[in-house]
């Protein structure tokens, strides 16, 4: 039977492996320290992996590195599930989770779950962490999430080219119908100046010739003839400078009416006053357009030239930001704009703008001029 050593010690002595020796009255007492153990740090792995509800192959230990996983476009819900090991007795191990490289995130939960990712590259790292604040090698996890079919480059490219097509193909079709309009104008100016504009001119030649021959009392007839030839000649010229392409500009009706007023004014010697805009002069006009402005403009000033006895002319083309306006002032005898509702050239005029969409107005009273002015909304007239 083994005897305890007392409780007096008389004698105390270390061996050399360091163990304690003690000696008492009832007997020898030996006391071996165990050595201090050192703490590691904990391990953590990981043991689950699932995307959209879908379980993907994961050791049964776990893994500390899984990488270079493909997710479809529709597998954007990813769960990770993980497992620390190293706790002591009783310890409980946190954790921290990170994904591409951002700041630690803490949770005591071993599962993180990522909804409604978007396409691109993950990194998921997650550690474990010690109660005295040991922290593991983080265990990672790489995958990437495909980008939906309408998101890869193929496609935007793809469609881009599509989309680019059609704008080419739109655009194309309207230079042809633009070049085949050009290509019809100047066949039908042309056909005008060869054909009838020629034609015209030979019944001109012919019945002033005639008109001056004559021995029957014909002359006036054919007089009246020559007028109609000669009229009708400036009239299709009209018609061939509106319908020539080169003349789309307010530049070149400026020019054709500044030259018509210099040859009716300053044949019954009235003074001539011709204000034009210092810009805007590059406005684009179309054929029908500047045909009707330039007839209503050759209307009043031919009337201002016949009827109203005038001294003096002023003529004011302007553009601002909205309008286009045109005002033709003489200082004539007037007149009560009553007394002319009959005429047809007040009539053409007033019909003339109304199809321009324009606002015409004469303002006249006997003994004190007339003014004619019509306004033009630049909506219906087109920018170069």
């Amino acid at each position: 039977m083994r005897q305890r050593p007392g409780r007096q010690v008389e004698l105390a002595f270390r061996d050399r492996k360091g163990s304690l020796w003690f000696g008492t009255s009832s007997g020898l007492a030996r006391y071996s320290p165990e050595p201090k153990r050192q703490r590691l740090e904990p391990t953590v792995f990981i043991t689950g992996l699932r995307a959209d509800g879908v379980a993907l192959p994961v050791s049964i230990l776990g893994e500390t590195s899984i990488s270079d996983l493909d997710f479809g476009a529709d597998k954007s819900n990813v769960s990770i599930d993980f497992l620390g090991l190293g706790a002591a007795l009783g310890e409980k191990l946190n954790y921290e989770y990170r994904v591409r490289g951002e700041d630690w995130t803490p949770t005591i939960e071993r599962t993180v779950n990522f909804a409604n990712l978007s396409a691109g590259d993950y990194r998921f790292e997650v550690r474990a962490i010690s109660a005295d604040r040991l922290y593991s090698n983080p265990a990672a996890l790489s995958f990437r999430i495909a980008a939906p079919v309408w998101q890869r480059w193929w496609f935007v490219l793809a469609v881009s080219l599509f989309i680019a097509g059609i704008v080419y193909l739109i655009y194309r079709n309207r230079i042809q119908r633009l070049l085949a309009m050009e290509r019809m104008r100047t066949r039908i100016a042309t056909d005008l100046h060869d054909d009838i504009g020629s034609n015209l001119t030979r019944i001109s030649i012919l019945s002033e010739v005639a008109r001056q021959k004559s021995e029957n009392g014909n002359g006036d007839l054919l007089s009246s003839i020559a007028n109609i030839a000669r009229e009708s000649v400036a009239s299709m010229n009209d018609i061939v400078w509106a319908v020539t392409p080169e003349h789309d500009s307010l530049l070149d009706l400026t020019r054709r009416m500044r030259r018509h007023a210099e040859e009716v004014f300053a044949f019954r010697d009235i003074e001539l006053r011709f204000e034009t805009p210092e810009s805007d002069m590059g406005l684009k006009l179309g054929v029908g357009l500047r045909r009707d402005l330039l007839l209503v403009f050759k209307e009043a000033v031919n009337n201002a030239a016949r009827h109203s006895n005038c001294s003096k002319v002023e003529i004011d083309l302007r553009a601002d930001q909205s309008e286009l306006i045109l005002e033709i002032k003489d200082n004539g005898r007037g007149f009560a704009e009553s007394e002319n509702e009959s005429g047809q050239g007040l009539r053409s005029m007033r019909r003339r703008a109304g199809i321009m969409g324009g606002e015409f107005n004469i303002d006249s009273d006997p003994g004190r001029g007339t003014t004619v002015r019509l306004v033009l909304p630049l909506g219906e007239v087109e920018r170069v």
